[in-house]
């Protein structure tokens, strides 16, 4: 389903107060995602519900999201979601269809977000990466921007949030001249490395508040 420019205008301003309030989130290096009307990868860590919203508030240009199945099963929940550009993926099964929707946002000249490590962080500590965002990369020759959520705040759901993104990472600076297994696995971990660097960063530098 096509995402609607009206909707997700209208969606941005009505949070942007709303998650100021709560979040009193800080972007650093919002300009690290260009805007050249050329498709690009967000690959993000997830620790809250609210990563998705954070994400698209954090830089000016429209958002399109993997989000997995379940969301869709309230089809009116699934509408709103859909219209502000979230499409659904089956974790853990090899989404074909999902691998190539993705891969459609992006060669249109979109952005995709993803959650690199397939899922939401219960403790917050980084997990394991996941090899979708790597595979899109290489099969659609497309930039990678890894981004990095962190909550330096006291309580855990309303903790301050910084929302830090990295310099694009280009396919063959990832070492993706294939889809090979070893290929996709090392991509990963460079990606996964850049938001690690990045949450330490953020960790040391804005002391729990």
């Amino acid at each position: 389903m096509a995402q609607s420019k009206a909707l997700y205008a209208v969606g941005r301003v009505i949070c942007t107060p709303i998650f100021k309030l709560i979040y009193r989130y800080k972007v650093i290096n919002k300009a690290n995602i260009p805007d050249d009307g050329k498709g690009y990868i967000i690959a993000c860590n997830h620790i809250s519900f609210s990563d998705p919203v954070l994400l698209g508030l954090g830089q000016k240009r429209r958002l399109n999201f993997m989000a997995k199945d379940e969301l869709f099963k309230n089809k009116f929940f699934a509408f709103i979601i859909s219209h502000l550009g979230a499409f659904p993926v089956k974790r853990g099964a090899g989404d074909g269809k999902a691998i190539k929707n993705g891969e459609d946002i992006i060669l249109e000249g979109n952005l995709m977000g993803i959650f690199i490590e397939g899922g939401r962080s219960k403790t917050g500590d980084l997990m394991r990466p996941r090899s979708g965002c790597a595979l899109i990369a290489q099969q659609t020759d497309t930039p990678v921007v890894p981004a990095c959520i962190t909550n330096v705040g006291k309580t855990k759901k309303f903790g301050k949030r910084i929302i830090h993104f990295s310099d694009p990472i280009t396919v063959e600076q990832l070492g993706l001249t294939s889809a090979d297994r070893r290929a996709l696995k090392n991509a990963s971990s460079m990606i996964m490395g850049k938001i690690k660097e990045m949450r330490e960063q953020d960790l040391n530098e804005y002391k729990r508040s």
